[in-house]
């Protein structure tokens, strides 16, 4: 039996944390499997109009494609969930997820929804974990998929993170928010 058969997150062994996790993670990538190939950066974002209130999601594939969508009501936090849930079920291969999301992040770095799971989807604090309907394919797909995860400053001049906010702002405002995955035209 190899460590894959019982924790497929558990590939990169992390040191015991000696403080309580902060709300800016590493920017060291979190990684759920082995790397199987190339792998491609995926920004994501999420982005609501009040919270809740209109929402709409982004990601983007640097020089690549791109989607976005929106439903309202919601959260931000549910649409940084979505964006990242949207982008992994439409795109192949090893990828590796950049959000400014602490909230995803640290889902996969600190390792949360083991904890969900085996508390039957409770949080720490025995409530219901929210965004389960997000939350329950996601870390199902990246058990079964080559995907990890790193954080990036929001809003701190990273083209690519900025490119996936312009997108998430514009579909909770209600622009090219239809989901489809589009090739991204670059001006020359």
């Amino acid at each position: 039996m190899s460590l894959f058969d019982t924790d497929p997150f558990a590939f990169e062994e992390q040191p015991p944390l000696e403080e309580p996790p902060t709300d800016q993670p590493s920017e060291r990538p979190t990684s759920t499997t082995v790397t199987s190939g190339p792998r491609r950066e995926v920004f994501t974002d999420g982005a609501c109009k009040g919270n809740p209130g209109p929402g709409g999601w982004g990601w983007v594939v640097p020089n690549e494609v791109w989607s976005s969508g929106a439903e309202d009501p919601s959260t931000n936090q549910r649409m940084e969930v979505q964006a990242v849930l949207h982008a992994i079920e439409n795109l192949d291969g090893p990828l590796e997820i950049v959000s400014d999301s602490t909230y995803v992040v640290n889902c996969f770095r600190d390792g949360w929804w083991r904890g969900w799971e085996r508390r039957g989807w409770k949080n720490s604090q025995k409530k219901d974990v929210a965004n389960q309907d997000l939350w329950k394919p996601l870390v199902a797909i990246c058990k079964e998929r080559d995907i990890t995860f790193r954080w990036v400053k929001g809003h701190a001049g990273n083209r690519w993170n900025d490119t996936a906010d312009e997108f998430a702002v514009a579909a909770a405002a209600g622009d090219g928010a239809d989901g489809e995955v589009r090739p991204l035209h670059e001006p020359s």
